[in-house]
C-alpha cells in the first residue's frame, strides 16, 4: 500500500489549499479514505472521511462547512479542499486507509499564518 500526499504549504488566514493523496497497491475504489492531521504537541485527529464510492462524507465539527473531501476512483486519488483556513488548522495532514491495518502517507505540512 502506498499513499503520497501533496499540496501543502504556507497560506494566509482565510485562504484555501487543496491537498491530494495518490494511492497505490490496493483496490482504491473498494475502500473508504480518511484525512487526519497532527499539530505539534497534539495527538493525531481525524479530519474527515469519504466512503468508497464517494457518496457519503463525515467531518469533524471544527472543519464542517470549510473543508470538503472528494475522490476520483479512476485516478486513485483523494482530495481535501480546505477553505477559510485558520491558524489552528496548521498541522501535518495525512491520508489514511484501513485495509486490514492502518496505512499512512508521509504527510504534508499546512501552515496558516500571516
Amino acid at each position: 500500500v502506498g499513499l503520497v500526499e501533496s499540496g501543502g504549504g504556507l497560506v494566509q488566514p482565510g485562504g484555501s489549499l487543496r491537498l491530494s493523496c495518490a494511492a497505490s497497491g490496493f483496490t482504491f475504489s473498494s475502500y473508504a479514505m480518511s484525512w487526519y492531521r497532527q499539530a505539534p504537541g497534539k495527538e493525531r485527529e481525524l479530519v474527515g472521511r469519504i466512503t468508497s464510492a464517494g457518496y457519503n462524507t463525515y467531518y469533524v465539527d471544527s472543519v464542517k462547512g470549510r473543508f470538503t473531501i472528494s475522490r476520483d476512483n479512476a485516478k486513485k486519488t483523494v482530495y481535501l479542499q480546505m477553505n477559510s483556513l485558520k491558524p489552528e488548522d496548521s498541522a501535518v495532514y495525512y491520508c489514511n486507509v484501513y485495509s486490514g491495518a492502518d496505512y499512512w502517507g508521509q504527510g504534508t505540512q499546512v501552515t496558516v499564518s500571516s
